[in-house]
């Protein structure tokens, strides 16, 4: 009975419509590799004590508390760690990602350097597909890790390319872009949103009036906004976007189609074309940082605090302090915080190099000034 069934089942042919039709698909051994592999990312997150909240020193007369969300102490040293954990707890779940099938992921670099890690984590090959540009330290990290890279030289071909290894391999394309939004627990769980408020709790200002966060996959700005939305909280989420991404400008135009001809500078943020993870309707406000003024910022992180951190936390914390001297300006106090996303020594042929600014046209002096003179006298001159 059983091999008339599962006959049934391929051809689509009632065989007897007095039977009731049963096909079983049940696999002891898949399920048990399966609950192990989940077993060995949710033991990542219980050894992974929480990330720091650093604060950036600002004039005590302004009343003003700036912090950054140190993402870099992650076991992979990125933000993208929290990603990569919910992702492959999601493509697992879900019976995607099966033994001995590789993952393959469309990635600048840092994604795939923490998803590396959860596939050597659970024993499944995996393949970075990146732009030819991606550091070389990235790829270093990625290959330690047991990882593959496999480039491109238009980073708009990535997903394309990502699909078809897929679809030879047999393998699962994570596809951080669409499921990126979906995959994280944005009600708590100890996600990011949650962990910031948790930390804030005994500060003087402990809902922040804005928080800033930069947009690669757009899901971590969902998932904050989304938690402030829940929590019923005033506070307010900005996104910060770097040149050659089309977040802005679709956001501007309410436009879902909007794309750019380029790819971005800042690894790690800013994308060609509208993410389905991105969730425009979530947050309140962008801001489109040039490049140039990323590198200022992380710079002037670096005399401030003494840590180098990546072009992305630049960007985020140019219009934290943007937002810092409007509240300035209007003689409000209160808190902001700030993402610092991965660390510099992952950069230090780009964005802590001149000669890489030189070849790629940027100067950082007319920024590097604004900061100067803004942390000496509270002044914003653009």
């Amino acid at each position: 009975m059983g091999h008339k069934q599962e006959e049934w089942a391929l051809d689509g042919t009632a065989r007897g419509s007095t039977e009731t039709i049963d096909v079983d698909r049940s696999d002891h051994g898949y399920r048990e590799w399966l609950k192990e592999a989940v077993r060995k990312v949710q033991a990542d997150a219980q050894r992974s004590a929480d990330t720091h909240l650093l604060s950036f020193p600002l004039p005590e007369r302004w009343g003003i508390d700036l912090y950054l969300k140190d993402e870099s102490t992650h076991p992979t040293g990125s933000l993208k760690h929290r990603l990569a954990r919910s992702l492959f707890l999601y493509g697992l779940c879900n019976g995607w990602i099966r033994p001995g099938k590789p993952v393959i992921e469309a990635s600048s670099g840092s994604t795939a350097v923490s998803e590396a890690y959860f596939a050597k984590l659970i024993g499944v090959p995996f393949i970075a597909v990146m732009p030819r540009t991606t550091s070389r330290e990235k790829c270093r990290l990625i290959e330690f890790h047991g990882g593959q890279c496999h480039f491109v030289d238009d980073p708009r071909t990535m997903y394309e390319e990502s699909a078809a290894l897929a679809a030879e391999s047999g393998g699962h394309y994570m596809d951080q872009f669409t499921y990126a939004e979906r995959a994280t627990d944005w009600r708590g769980n100890n996600n990011i949103a949650e962990s910031i408020y948790q930390q804030l709790r005994l500060e003087r200002y402990p809902e922040p009036a804005w928080v800033v966060a930069t947009a690669g996959t757009g899901g971590t700005s969902a998932t904050i906004a989304r938690y402030v939305h829940y929590m019923q909280y005033d506070t307010r989420v900005c996104v910060a976007d770097p040149e050659n991404s089309c977040f802005f400008d679709g956001w501007v135009r309410h436009d879902a189609h909007a794309s750019s001809d380029h790819g971005s500078r800042i690894e790690g943020i800013g994308r060609p074309r509208m993410e389905p993870s991105f969730v425009p309707g979530a947050i309140d406000r962008m801001m489109k940082v040039p490049d140039a003024a990323s590198v200022a910022a992380v710079r002037a992180l670096e005399r401030a605090i003494g840590r180098k951190a990546g072009g992305s936390t630049g960007t985020g914390l140019w219009s934290a302090l943007r937002i810092v001297a409007e509240m300035v300006a209007a003689g409000r106090t209160g808190s902001v915080v700030t993402l610092l996303c991965d660390p510099g020594e992952r950069y230090l042929d780009k964005y802590y190099s001149d000669a890489w600014l030189e070849e790629q046209g940027l100067d950082i002096e007319p920024y590097v000034k604004t900061l100067d003179i803004f942390l000496t006298t509270g002044n914003w001159t653009d």
